[in-house]
């Protein structure tokens, strides 16, 4: 989204071709939408309404995850066409720069965690005026103590971004050729504290496990409702595995899993899942938390269990499970003790 990679298509792994290269099959534009477990097959729709039924010897369900809608007052009604976004696709990236590129010089961001100050700084890199709102106290809430968001909270105001934390956004609506945004300090719409004007609104609120087919299929949840795995990536359903953004992951520090949507975490999941569906025997070892994230010239690193505050109380994201403080701190961008430079955040 900043321009620094100048074509989407760079980020791919492999290109289709590279997949059918490999000998996978693969069958694009067809949605799975009923798994049968006792008769080992896939009930298919196609784009086009065809329907197909495809047998498994063992099966990897990878749904992953979609998009958190906060309940703000016509969302469910304003879109891509009125600069209103999503981002979890490259879909919703081609839609974002349709925007841009129609001449947007303004935006709100709704939510400060990784994806909204990536793209606060993404997006004032390529000039807009940008205002970021956080419901909660503070920048990365379920990541750093408060000592710590502050510092980005300060790099954020030097680089021209606009911060508003503990305010809840309300409504959104299309006023003429700008979009309004109501901002009020507590959830009700009578305590609207200011209205901000824009040409494209950011919703980033985080993401919810999308597990509808293989619930229905009688897959049992755990943590956060994502689909209950073991280490091997076993679901209840016999020959049925699961990985990445779906399932809970499992902590090595602590007795329960966590749910931890990123893309890390969900790589060596789904190596794992492969490995155990084709026959091999793989085990994933679990997850500590680690959590890395540039913005603007400052690096902020997180590990081990959540957080709690000095008198033992849990900051927002804490699960009280743990009572050691997360170790964390912030480093410059390109100081000699970070990992290899990368752009964007990371987990393991």
């Amino acid at each position: 989204m900043s321009g620094e990679v100048p074509d989407w298509h760079s980020l791919a792994h492999r290109s289709t071709q590279d997949l059918r290269d490999a000998g996978l099959r693969l069958h694009l534009n067809e949605r799975a939408v009923r798994i049968d477990s006792d008769a080992h097959v896939v009930h298919t729709r196609s784009a086009s309404g065809g329907t197909r039924v495809v047998d498994y010897d063992r099966l990897v369900v990878a749904t992953g995850a979609v998009p958190a809608r906060p309940p703000i007052a016509g969302l469910d009604r304003l879109g891509p066409a009125d600069g209103v976004h999503l981002l979890h696709t490259i879909d919703d990236t081609l839609a974002i720069t349709q925007t841009l590129d129609d001449g947007a010089r303004s935006a709100v961001i709704v939510g400060a965690g990784y994806i909204g100050l990536e793209m606060a700084e993404a997006l004032r890199n390529r000039g807009l005026n940008v205002t970021v709102v956080e419901q909660l106290p503070q920048v990365l809430p379920r990541t750093l103590d408060p000592e710590l968001a502050r510092l980005i909270e300060d790099e954020l105001d030097r680089n021209g971004v606009q911060v508003s934390c503990g305010s809840i956004v309300t409504r959104i609506l299309r006023a003429g050729s700008q979009l309004q945004v109501a901002v009020a300090a507590s959830p009700s719409v009578d305590a609207e504290a200011a209205v901000l004007s824009a040409d494209l609104v950011l919703v980033v609120t985080g993401v919810r496990p999308d597990t509808q087919l293989a619930v229905a299929a009688g897959a049992k949840t755990g943590t956060a409702r994502a689909l209950d795995v073991d280490s091997g990536m076993r679901t209840n359903l016999p020959d049925i595995y699961a990985a990445g953004d779906c399932v809970h992951t499992h902590h090595r520090l602590l007795t329960e899993p966590t749910y931890v949507p990123l893309g890390t975490t969900a790589h060596k999941q789904g190596r794992v899942a492969g490995e155990n569906a084709v026959g091999g025997f793989a085990t994933y070892a679990g997850s500590l938390g680690t959590q890395v994230v540039r913005i603007f010239d400052l690096v902020a690193a997180a590990t081990g269990p959540a957080r709690c505050r000095r008198d033992g109380s849990w900051l927002p994201g804490g699960d009280g499970r743990d009572q050691r403080v997360r170790p964390q701190g912030l480093l410059p961008a390109g100081h000699d003790d970070c990992p290899t430079p990368h752009r964007g955040h990371c987990q393991s």
